[in-house]
């Protein structure tokens, strides 16, 4: 075949492709006429590939091509506007729909750190359990407030960051199973409440709280909130009402996966607190407000933004073109 020919024939073809592919503005007819040149230009190319291969001149039509191909199939948005609708719709949404599991994770979190706080002070024959006296000593004395100064305020912030966003992550993947995050509230809640009972026991009630309410205010609230979204997504297989159980999963754990991704933020804040703020010289009353200022902050963008959302619509799923049809089950 005749390159030169070809393109002397055809060139004005592909120039006028090239032309409406850049436009702004189609009318009906040039819509139309886009396609049946994007259609002829295809199989043109095709021809030029099995003869020449890749040439400079399959490729300039390959580029043409591309253009006019996003006039009629749309070009992805903008990454920072994606950015700015997952903080500013998606995140938020998918926080509010979670608030009132949240809070109720955290209420028996609490409840039963209460309860094993309480045991643990009022039972001398648990105490020894932990440890000797000489042991809790060392614990109430010197080990829970080093924890926090030890390391360097950095690496400690980095370290807790990470610690907690996996615990966060495990929480939200592994809630499919309806295991996993009863067994991972139960057992820090455990935790927190069998130190608790010993910090009373030895009168370091004090010192317990003014080292843990600072960043544990919005830490805790972070993993109650990861273990809502595992709960919610559990029960999407459970009861998934009038969709077909693979559906309602998938719709849930899109919507909820991204409480993963927010809650990798969250725990960047509250670990900065942690690392900077908790073991720092100033006053008690001050490390616990700048703590509770954080949490606030927390349900203020929950409350407001993913109200607004949700009540738009927003579910904090991804768009329809990318989550793909879904069928409903009677």
């Amino acid at each position: 075949m005749d390159m030169d020919a070809f393109t002397t024939v055809h060139g004005p073809q592909w120039e006028r492709l090239k032309v409406l592919g850049r436009k702004r503005r189609l009318d009906g007819a040039e819509a139309d006429e886009l396609l049946e040149l994007y259609q002829s230009v295809s199989a043109q190319l095709s021809l030029i590939r099995s003869v020449d291969g890749e040439s400079a001149l399959s490729a300039s039509l390959s580029a043409i091509l591309a253009t006019a191909r996003t006039r009629f199939t749309g070009a992805r948005s903008n990454v920072f506007v994606d950015i700015a609708r997952f903080f500013a719709i998606s995140l938020p949404a998918a926080f509010y729909r979670l608030r009132w599991l949240t809070v109720a994770v955290g209420a028996v979190f609490t409840l039963i750190a209460v309860l094993f706080g309480v045991w643990t002070a009022g039972n001398p024959g648990v105490m020894a359990v932990l440890g000797s006296d000489a042991d809790l000593q060392q614990l109430v004395n010197h080990d829970f407030v080093d924890y926090y100064s030890e390391n360097p305020a950095a690496s400690f912030a980095g370290a807790v960051w990470t610690n907690n966003a996996w615990i966060a992550a495990q929480c939200v993947a592994f809630g499919i199973t309806g295991v996993f995050v009863p067994y991972a509230v139960f057992a820090n809640a455990q935790g927190v409440g069998m130190t608790a009972g010993v910090m009373f026991a030895y009168g370091k009630g004090d010192v317990f709280f003014s080292y843990i309410l600072p960043h544990g205010l919005m830490e805790l609230t972070a993993i109650f909130i990861a273990a809502a979204a595992g709960l919610r997504i559990f029960w999407s297989w459970v009861s998934p009402g009038p969709r077909t159980r693979l559906d309602s999963l998938a719709r849930e754990g899109r919507s909820l996966i991204t409480v993963a991704g927010g809650l990798v933020l969250v725990l960047l804040v509250s670990g900065l607190v942690e690392g900077f703020v908790t073991p720092s010289p100033l006053p008690v009353w001050a490390k616990i407000s700048i703590g509770a200022l954080v949490l606030a902050a927390y349900w203020t963008y929950t409350l407001v933004l993913g109200g607004r959302a949700v009540r738009a619509g927003e579910v904090g799923d991804l768009s329809e073109d990318d989550a793909g049809a879904s069928v409903r089950s009677a």
